[in-house]
């Protein structure tokens, strides 16, 4: 747009203006976080935090990495299929306009607007104490696992909404049922949507820690079982700051976990390029 359709147009100056500023102080905002973090615990970091045993004298997040991974791997393996298939349900076999499928949808927006405390307590109070899980890394994984599902569920359910329908009525034209045709057609459609709410789950996994401390406990040493108690990386974190005494091993911390989610992001970017290519 030329400088005399924006004098002709001052709003769509305005406006253009305004979404520059916003991006500008988006962007900024992210590299101020990103290049603090780096400077205050890049230096801290040794080879002693990489330690398979935690003590005083050398607060090793090696073994917070370990239950990192293990409540990463176990919350999902729950969480990713029920929120799948209730998607699936939701939008490829429930009639459209139902009643009940509304209740869902406003059910499930609700809970993952819920405090991770609130899941926390639950936890807490239901396997922690009713189930007689006691503080474990399982009471935790259940507890992840059930504040992910509606996430979880929501994108999957969006990611298969935005499948061409026109998808659907060539693969009834040619004969395929409807198992086929969501699972040949539909589903490999929305595999990026769909990885891409399995990234945002990870990322609320990784960094929760009010949930956690109420279930999986805190206890800074390698689980010898799913009923073993042990603190994740995001909750080592917090237990150094909250100390006051290991400050600069909590932003070294804070480093590892950003090095992490990086990662995972990565990672999963490349997977969901290579099923495109293949689809």
């Amino acid at each position: 747009m030329t400088l005399n359709m924006y004098l002709k147009y001052p709003f769509s100056l305005f406006l253009k203006v305004l979404v520059i500023l916003a991006t500008a102080v988006t962007c900024f905002t992210l590299l101020f976080l990103i290049g603090y973090i780096l400077l205050k615990g890049i230096p801290y970091l040794s080879l002693d935090l990489f330690s398979w045993t935690y003590n005083s004298e050398n607060v090793s997040f090696m073994p917070s990495i370990v239950n990192t991974i293990i409540m990463v791997i176990g919350a999902l393996l729950i969480s990713v299929p029920f929120g799948i298939f209730s998607a699936i349900y939701l939008v490829e076999y429930a009639k459209r306009g139902n009643k009940m499928v509304g209740v869902i949808r406003i059910t499930a927006e609700t809970l993952a607007g819920i405090p991770s405390i609130v899941y926390g307590l639950f936890g807490m109070l239901f396997f922690v104490t009713s189930l007689k899980m006691g503080y474990s890394l399982l009471a935790g994984i259940f507890t992840v696992a059930i504040m992910i599902l509606p996430l979880m569920m929501r994108t999957t359910e969006e990611a298969l909404k935005a499948v061409p329908d026109i998808f659907r009525e060539g693969s009834f034209g040619l004969g395929a049922g409807k198992l086929r045709t969501v699972f040949r057609i539909v589903l490999p459609t929305a595999i990026p949507g769909i990885l891409a709410g399995i990234i945002l789950s990870i990322g609320r996994i990784v960094g929760e820690t009010a949930a956690l401390i109420y279930t999986a406990g805190t206890v800074a040493e390698l689980p010898k079982n799913l009923l073993s108690s042990g603190r994740t990386l995001s909750v080592h974190m917090y237990a150094l700051s909250k100390e006051g005494l290991h400050t600069n091993q909590a932003y070294a911390t804070a480093v590892m976990l950003l090095g992490i989610v990086l990662l995972i992001n990565m990672l999963s970017t490349m997977m969901a390029k290579k099923i495109e290519k293949k689809s």
